[in-house]
């Protein structure tokens, strides 16, 4: 598993499929994909760059994120994306 630093965060992408009105079920691969994703695990935040900064976001929180954020890595098969905490836009409810 991946231990982030700073103010970093793992996040594994959402695979969702989806259906249009007439029934027809769209692959995830057949559209671009969303910027929706599971946090997986959280840095523990503190000064970073003069600032104090708090995690905002914990693990298995549903987030949305920025469209070209992170950097993705693949680790024992499975895929993840390491952002910053800023680039979270926010968390899903419900």
């Amino acid at each position: 598993m991946i231990k982030p630093l700073q103010d970093r965060v793992v996040l594994k992408m959402v695979e969702n499929e989806e259906t249009t009105k007439s029934g027809i079920v769209l692959a995830a691969n057949s559209k671009e994909k969303p910027q929706v994703a599971i946090v997986v695990a959280v840095g523990p935040g503190g000064m970073i760059d003069g600032k104090e900064v708090t995690m905002q976001v914990k693990v298995n929180d549903k987030v949305i994120f920025a469209k070209y954020a992170g950097t993705e890595v693949k680790v024992d098969g499975e895929e993840y994306i390491v952002v910053r905490q800023n680039d979270i836009l926010g968390v899903i409810e419900g």
